[in-house]
């Protein structure tokens, strides 16, 4: 939002408290209240009366399950507190409300010291880069320890944690504080003094983290804390234009739908429309009870009526979409309802408390006819139990938990998608490659709207983005992958968005199935602190449950282990703990993230899923024929795409103008178009895929229903051939078989067949196109695009002297400035460098369609529309990998003839040359012009000729 124009400074902030689970994060906010004069007395959890507790069930159990909004005055600044939950179970509750914070207040209890939570809270507030105060409660509590505990922040949090307490006078402090910045140490040794505002400017820039020690119950260390707030945190300026955060989403007691947001530029009204909605009422909620007020000006956290369509996280008017939420669900459980309920009526019922609790997923499995929930722990499950109980009047109860499983894939692919039963079309091509760990699932376009329109775009974007998309090897939910819109297809008249819906979900799976999947599982991250002599025990546990571990610390009589390990292998070991250790061990444990599983194998044979027999995600995809839609299996898709693979276009290579002639290229590696890694290779998928190339058939179906049908030539260049392959001997006789001549008898004697004129054959050539398709003149081109040109002409002629045909190499030279063309003959083949303004493809089309119905014409191009545009006007067509195999072809069959050696060793120049070339060259020699003569010759008969 740096370049919007601002509204000017607000005097509004809104400060979030956070905490480990009972280190009184509770009991000071009630005390910031009190100081402030916003309530009375300040009330205590352990008797059901804070302020902030509104919920029934926190009141009973004496913690925080909700996120609650409180209002106070701070000088002259209006301020918003925002309590979130401390225990693990309702983190997700807490994390999304960071999104909305100006600073925070992490209040570490100063009897436990830095807990496992803890670390993950600060790894959480460095993630949303939000300045962040600390105040460590309970010192007065026996055995705590000031100075101790200050050490402990500065080796887990940040050395840059500073006592707050002592005087700004104080020179050590102020060294201390000069310590963390390089300017601020310049500006302070010429000085000798630092200024509020250069304290703000460091805490605003998380150089910096007061530390306050105090205690909340009996009011010490908090004023101190709100003097801090006060001259610390920094106003923000928010630009004019209209945009807000939700962060949250609730219901109250009439069972109203409320948006939770912080408004982050202009000024929310009533009436205003809203993402197409109207917001009805703006309330402004101080715990339990609420004021409405007309308008929300930027930097108000407020409660919005009428907005049905809003989801936490959401950006509204100018702000954007954020992160997905770190802290996720690993346990899945089955809901088991009442006798005789409405499974389908309890699930959309169950639906609504997913949308006020983003990370509860609520999932129908089909085949089970049951209703799933992935929560957080065991806690999480009673809050849950009893909030159904209360909104819906349902008892219901909770089902063993089961690991989540995740999957994604380890190498890129392409997916396709069709849908074309009658009157119906759509094809989606997704290129799927695998991300970074904790990356989720990341969507783009690389699609151009000259193929597919922007609103047909945008639509298969949509329904990338919602659904779970399931992985084949345990129906899991896919993550950690990119994946990219790289081509589609519609129909004018035929097309709905169905048909896109249906197409881009098959593309998903049809491309799972191809790839090489990876089955992921969740792994904690753990901190285990055990006394020494029980240090052996804990390493063989950890090995046994297939954990990692750092070397183990020690402080004095303790041991404390640091590590990773599976979550499925660490459930229920915290009462092992316990009881080894006679509770003396503590283990915490937070979610690091998903990483490929330990025992996948067991894990898929056990879940027993099959990809081909989930008829709610299907891999195939529907064509049409003869009136009527039939089912292709994944593994025979490419065999009737419409559209030519997205992979195979990316390793001919896009464009790009050389820097030196102005002529097309692309950039350097193949994979540049669709954010392949420049790796040299092509990517690890099956390889019979890559060596799939689109039927002349096929795309002449496709021209003919689109253009009407057209003559065709049948030429010696078109079929797709391997190198290598029995093909090849095949592509190459019948090269030679257009030319006048007969092959050889068995008895090694040459027959004679009349003369006639060859019919004239023309292959045309894009040259860049298949310069950076042939990897070898690609890495030539990267570094001389000259000598890729000269290597790709040699190429030719070579070719050339074996197939007899014409060849015309064609060079785009349309970006050179004045260029008025350029053709010459190299060799034996013709060079053609377009004129300023015409491509390479301008220059081939036209001259298929001067030639193209006198003659055999194939071009050699992997361009697929002007695959489609030359077989309109007759010609034949190879790919870029069709010319090189059958180069190599060639290549082998001349290296046959050459090392054959007939007559004992002898090598006479008939024996090495085709039957028709043999007669031409016995021609020259005897000087006769009728080829009759010649065979007398050879036959001992008497020719009549002179000898030279």
């Amino acid at each position: 939002m740096g370049g919007q124009e601002t509204a000017g400074t607000k005097s509004h902030i809104c400060i979030g408290l956070l905490a480990h689970v009972d280190a009184g994060k509770t009991t000071l906010a009630e005390s910031i209240l009190y100081l402030t004069g916003s309530i009375r007395k300040p009330g205590r959890v352990d008797h059901g009366d804070a302020f902030l507790d509104t919920y029934a069930l926190e009141k009973a159990r004496g913690i925080t399950i909700f996120s609650k909004q409180a209002e106070f005055k701070l000088g002259d600044r209006d301020v918003t507190l925002l309590d979130t939950p401390g225990h693990v179970d309702f983190s997700a509750e807490m994390e999304r409300t960071l999104q909305v914070l100006d600073a925070a207040v992490l209040v570490i209890s100063g009897a436990d010291g830095v807990q496992g939570h803890v670390e993950t809270l600060w790894r959480l507030l460095r993630r949303y880069d939000i300045p962040t105060f600390l105040f460590i409660n309970k010192m007065d509590q026996p055995g705590t320890d000031r100075n101790g505990i200050l050490r402990e922040l500065e080796k887990k949090l940040s050395e840059h944690c500073l006592d707050f307490g002592q005087s700004l006078s104080d020179e050590t402090f102020m060294e201390s504080l000069a310590m963390c910045d390089e300017a601020l140490l310049e500006k302070y040794l010429e000085e000798g003094r630092i200024g509020n505002a250069d304290l703000a400017s460091l805490i605003k820039e998380r150089k910096v983290f007061p530390c306050y020690f105090g205690s909340a119950l009996k009011i010490q260390g908090v004023e101190e804390l709100l003097d801090g707030i006060g001259a610390y945190v920094s106003d923000r300026e928010y630009p004019k234009e209209f945009g807000a955060r939700v962060y949250k989403i609730s219901r109250d007691g009439q069972n109203t739908r409320l948006t939770h947001m912080k408004v982050t530029g202009g000024t929310l009204k009533v009436k205003m429309p809203v993402e197409g909605e109207k917001a009805d009422q703006i309330r402004i909620y101080s715990g339990a009870s609420f004021r409405m007020v007309n308008e929300a000006p930027a930097g108000t956290i407020c409660a919005v009526t009428g907005l049905e369509k809003t989801f936490s996280g959401q950006g509204l008017g100018i702000e954007e979409t954020v992160l997905a939420p770190v802290l996720e669900p690993v346990l899945n459980y089955r809901i088991d309802l009442p006798e005789g309920s409405d499974v389908h009526a309890a699930f959309l019922k169950l639906l609504e408390l997913e949308e006020e609790e983003p990370l509860l997923h609520i999932a129908w499995e089909e085949q089970l006819n049951e209703i799933h929930a992935q929560l957080m722990g065991e806690v999480q499950i009673e809050i849950l139990k009893t909030m159904i109980r209360e909104r819906f009047g349902m008892d219901v109860s909770f089902g063993a938990g089961n690991i989540v499983y995740k999957e994604t894939i380890r190498q890129p692919v392409e997916g396709v998608g069709h849908f074309e039963p009658l009157r119906h079309y759509a094809e989606v091509h997704l290129l799927m490659e695998p991300g970074e760990p904790g990356s989720g699932l990341q969507f783009a376009v690389s699609c151009s709207e000259d193929l597919l329109d922007k609103n047909w775009q945008r639509l298969i974007l949509t329904h990338l983005e919602e659904k779970k998309h399931r992985g084949v090897l345990t129906g899991a939910e896919i993550t950690d992958m990119k994946i990219t819109l790289a081509s589609g297809r519609a129909h004018l008249k035929h097309t709905e968005g169905g048909d896109f819906r249906q197409a881009t979900y098959r593309a998903v799976r049809q491309g799972l199935k191809q790839a090489e999947s990876v089955l992921l599982e969740p792994v904690y991250e753990y901190r285990l602190e055990i006394p020494a002599e029980n240090l052996g025990r804990a390493i063989h546990d950890l090995q046994r449950m297939n954990g990692s571990f750092s070397a183990p610390e020690t402080d004095g009589d303790t041991a404390v282990l640091h590590g990773t390990a599976p979550v499925a292998c660490m459930q229920g070991y915290q009462a092992e703990v316990l009881s080894y250790t006679r509770g003396r061990g503590r283990l915490f444990c937070v979610l690091k993230g998903y990483e490929p599983c330990h025992n996948a194998a067991e894990i898929i044979a056990a879940a027993g899923y099959d990809a081909e027999t989930d008829l709610e995600n299907p891999t195939g995809s529907v064509f049409c024929a003869h009136g009527a839609g039939f089912t292709v299996p994944w593994d025979r898709v490419p065999e009737y795409m419409h559209l030519e693979s997205v992979l195979k276009k990316t390793e001919d290579g896009p464009e790009q103008t050389d820097k030196d002639t102005g002529q097309r290229g692309v950039p350097g590696t193949a994979g540049a178009l669709a954010g392949i890694p420049e790796t040299g290779k092509r990517p690890a998928v099956r390889q019979d895929f890559y060596a799939m190339q689109a039927d002349d058939r096929e795309l002449e179906t496709i021209f003919t229903r689109t253009y009407g049908a057209v003559e065709r030539k049948r030429s010696g260049f078109g079929k797709t051939v391997c190198s290598g392959s029995a093909e090849v001997k095949k592509l190459s006789v019948q090269g030679m078989s257009h030319r006048p001549g007969g092959s050889g008898s068995a008895d090694g004697r040459r027959r004679s067949t009349p003369l006639k004129e060859p019919e004239k054959e023309y292959l045309l050539v894009d040259g860049y196109n298949i310069i950076f398709a042939w990897e070898e003149l690609k890495e030539l081109a990267a570094k001389n695009i000259g000598g890729a040109r000269g290597k790709l002409m040699d190429i030719l002629s070579n070719y050339q002297g074996f197939r007899k045909c014409t060849v015309i190499l064609v060079f785009d030279a349309y970006k050179v400035e004045g260029g008025v063309g350029e053709i010459f003959k190299y060799h034996n083949i013709h060079v053609v460098f377009t004129r300023e303004a015409e491509t390479a493809d301008q220059y081939i089309e036209k001259t298929v369609h001067e030639i193209g119905k006198k003659y055999r014409v194939t071009v050699a191009t992997s361009d697929g529309l002007e695959q489609v545009i030359i077989m309109g006007q007759g010609a034949g067509r190879m790919s870029a990998q069709d010319l090189k195999a059958a180069i190599e072809a060639a290549n082998i069959e001349i290296r046959e003839i050459c090392s054959a050696k007939p007559g004992g060793g002898r090598n006479y120049l008939f024996d090495q040359l085709s039957d028709e070339m043999a007669g031409y060259v016995e021609e020259v020699r005897l000087g006769k012009k009728a080829y009759g003569e010649k065979n007398n010759l050879q036959n001992g008969g008497d020719g009549g000729g002179t000898a030279h």
